[in-house]
Parts: structure tokens; sequence; C-alpha cells
């Protein structure tokens, strides 16, 4: 780089504005212009710059913009001013080009990268895979929430005066949450036990940042959400497989020891069992001694539409243990995707270490839509949203589960009771791997679990009867193509 005092002095025409950014001022446009050149070369270095009149009518704006805009450039460095010598560019300088360097990534970000589930990219005529959302049943009493709450954000943010968030969400949202979960699923909560989230996985995310480390042993089902296996293996803890069958998580299987055991007992995930009585008394008696805490992700309880137990999930475990187990929830799926409402619901001496933590993260969740979320559940229309989609996902499992048999008789479809998909297991002949890759050629997408080359997982509650029956003719039609 030449010195400015002694470098070359070239006098040039300085470059165009550069097109207007949206919302830009005219001297941040200026500035950007004259940045941007003198980056790329076109004002090399040690170039004086016309006066300021000159070079504002050069660039057709006022004088003292291009005041401001200089002084911006000189603080930043790529302009100096001497004493009768004009302005003159500095361009600084730059590494040469080569290889970048390896990224100093931190253990914890390898292992995060390394559990990363990589899906079938693409656009398809028919996406069957989980994880849709479902538009058609979000109810109109939640936009009606937030916006009678946005229009009164300069009520509540001077009620709340200069005090900081709460870091466990509003109390007032947390007292609904807590009515809710006592009456509708059987909990043993109260506000002190609920922690406001972003969503189930920023839940586990902490958690497992909280209570595991290398060393330690978390147990998990097996096969489980790929979002949970991948937080707890992140922490690098010992993951201990928990198989499952037809009614959920295996007891007999559970580890000598363990810090953590996540579980989905109400709708196990993927293969939507339900855990019995039984069985969950037989963890509970296991974790007891441990001194295990017991992670209980209730995904699906809003979900339900099979028969049975009067339309409801069973109650929760965290009912019959509160000072081990951790109720985990989220409303992405009842009530809209970019809703970033979820909780935990958990001991005190949890909730305080969380508390004491999220400052390093989130500090506190979105207060808007917890507010909003209070007046659902407050007032009952979250209920009653509930109870109106339980007959359309009846429905729309039913016209699914038909249309599978009649297309592919030798598939195993598990019924589910809860949930928005279906578990598939495929006959020995045939692999998840090549029906997904056959399927997608047809236009059609189609969900996996890790490791389990016999099994599909097929969601269907994101669309009505007629588009599903005509979205798995067109799987059959990918499938068995007819012959010429």
């Amino acid at each position: 780089m030449a010195d400015p005092g002694t470098g070359p002095l070239t006098r040039v025409t300085v470059p165009d504005l550069l097109p207007a950014l949206p919302g830009e001022t005219v001297g941040a446009r200026v500035t950007r212009t004259l940045r941007d050149a003198v980056l790329r070369g076109t004002l090399p270095d040690g170039t004086r710059l016309p006066g300021h009149r000159a070079l504002a009518a050069q660039l057709g704006v006022s004088r003292n913009t291009v005041v401001d805009a200089l002084d911006t450039l000189t603080w930043e460095g790529f302009v100096q001013a001497a004493p009768r010598s004009g302005t003159r560019v500095v361009r600084p300088a730059r590494p040469q080009p080569g290889a970048a360097p390896p990224l100093p990534l931190s253990d914890w970000a390898r292992r995060a990268l390394a559990g990363q589930v990589q899906d079938v990219a693409g656009t398809y005529a028919v996406d069957f895979r989980p994880g849709q959302p479902v538009p058609d049943l979000y109810p109109a009493a939640w936009t009606q929430a937030l916006a009678r709450r946005a229009a009164a954000v300069h009520h509540w943010r001077d009620a709340a005066g200069d005090a900081l968030p709460d870091p466990l969400g509003p109390l007032e949202t947390r007292r609904a949450l807590a009515a809710y979960l006592n009456a509708e699923r059987g909990a043993q909560v109260t506000p002190d036990m609920v922690m406001l989230t972003g969503g189930t996985q920023g839940a586990l995310d902490a958690l497992a940042r909280a209570f595991l480390e290398p060393g330690r042993t978390a147990a998990i089902e097996t096969p489980t959400y790929a979002g949970a296996h991948a937080a707890l293996s992140a922490t690098g803890a010992t993951l201990h497989p928990v198989p499952v069958d037809d009614h959920g998580l295996i007891p007999a299987h559970l580890p000598a020891q363990a810090t953590l055991l996540y579980a989905t007992p109400a709708c196990q995930y993927p293969t939507t069992a339900t855990l019995p009585a039984a069985r969950r008394q037989a963890v509970l008696d296991w974790a007891a001694p441990r001194g295990t805490l017991i992670l209980e992700d209730d995904y699906a309880a809003d979900l339900v539409h099979g028969t049975g137990q009067g339309g409801r999930a069973p109650a929760v475990m965290q009912a019959l243990d509160p000072a081990r187990v951790i109720l985990l929830g989220s409303f992405s799926k009842s009530l809209a995707p970019v809703t970033r409402s979820g909780f935990l619901a958990g001991p005190p001496a949890v909730i305080q270490v969380l508390a004491g933590t999220r400052p390093l993260t989130d500090r506190a969740p979105g207060t808007l839509d917890a507010l909003a979320l209070a007046d659902l559940l407050g007032s009952g229309a979250y209920a009653r949203h509930v109870r109106r989609t339980r007959p359309v996902l009846a429905e729309r499992h039913e016209a699914a589960t038909h249309a599978l048999h009649a297309h592919f008789p030798d598939w195993q479809v598990t019924p589910a009771r809860a949930g928005l998909h279906l578990h598939v297991t495929l006959p020995p002949d045939q692999s998840a791997a090549d029906v997904i890759g056959r399927a997608a050629r047809g236009g059609v997408a189609l969900g996996g679990v890790d490791g389990q080359e016999d099994t599909l997982l097929l969601a269907f509650a994101h669309l009505p009867p007629p588009r599903l029956r005509q979205g798995l003719a067109r799987l059959a039609r990918a499938l068995h193509p007819p012959h010429p």
C-alpha cells in the first residue's frame, strides 16, 4: 500500500452511484459507492479525490452529503485528508488469495455437524415427508390473539417498566399453561415449575448442555426423534440405545447408569406406540435409585385422533414422579410452525439451573407469542381448537391407511392414535433407500428412519383425503410403472 503522503497522485472521475438498496439513505449510498470503488481498485491507492463541490457535482448529491460520506470513510480508514493535499484513497492491505484456512471448530461443533440428518432435496409433486405444516387446521383464534396483544404492545411495555424480562417467560402464560397441563394432560405442575421455550429442540439443547458431558451416559429410545439424538450426542456423552417394540420402550434394555433418559411415552416417535402403565412404572423404578432425569417429550399430545380414552392421549408420566420427570412440549404443530411457543416443566431445582444459564443464549422467550398463548389457553379457545381438529385428522388418517392398503398390500402400516405420520414396515425384499429413491424420481417424497432399511414414514395430516388418494396413486405408479 502506497503511503498517502508519498504515493502517486492520480486525478480520476469517480464511478456512478451504485443502485440504491431498500431503505438506504443518499449518504449511505454515496459511502457504499466510494467504499466499493476503493475495494475493487476502481479508485487505486493514493488517488486524489476531487474537491467536495466537484465530487458532489459528479455524484449528483449535495456537498454536505459528500462531506458526511468522506468523514465516515476517513473513520473507516478508506480515505485520508491532508492539509493542502486534498483527500486521497487509502486502500487497505489485503491478504494474498489462497486456500481458506481450516475452521477451528470445537469438539461440540464437530459432533453437532456429524449428527445432522440429510434429507431428500428437491421439489416434489407430492411431499409425504414428516414435518409438513398443516395450515388449513391452524386456528383463526391464534392470529386474533397475536393481533390483540400486538395492538396492546405499548400497554404491557409500560406496565413492565424497566424490569428485565423473566428468563422463565411471562408469569401470566406460565399460570395458564400449568392449568392447561394439569387439566388436559393430567400433569402435576405449578407455574414456578414451567419455563417457556422457543420449541422442543431448544429445550433439548439447553438440558443436554446443562446435564451432559463426555464421560456421562444418556439413554435414548431407538429409533427416535433425530433432533433429540443430535442434541444429546453433541455433548460428547455416551448414548445408550434402548430398543422399542409395539408397546414402546423396553425397560429391560435400560443401562446400568444414565444421567438422562429421553422418551416419548404417549406417542413413541417414530413408531407411534403408546407406553403402557406397567412399563412406565418400570422406567420410574429404574430411574429413582440412579438419580436419572427423564425427559418426557409429549410432542403428539394434542394431535390425538384415534378412538379410546375419550379421544385423549394417556396422562403424562410427569404426574407419577414430578421430582424426576421433565415434561417437554411445543405448539408449533397444533398452532403454526412459525409459532415459537414451547415449554418444559420440571423440578424447581432444574428450572433454577436453566433460568441461570439461559442468559448465555436467548435470555427469554418471545413475549408476544407467549402472551397470545396465555389468551388462547386461558379462554379455552385452544382446547376447543384441538377438539375440532381431531375428526379432521381421523378422516385423513383413515384415507391414507385405506389407500396404502389398496396400493401396497404387502406393506405393514401401523395405525396411529396420535401424531401426523404413519409408520410403514416394508417386506424383506424391499429397502427404504430404494423405495425413497424411486419415489423421488416419480415426483413423490417419502421419509425414512436413520439406520432402519425396512421403515418408511409417511405424513398424512397436511393433505385432504382426495389429495392423499391421488398422491398415493402417484406413488404406486412410481414404484410399479406399467409394463410397455
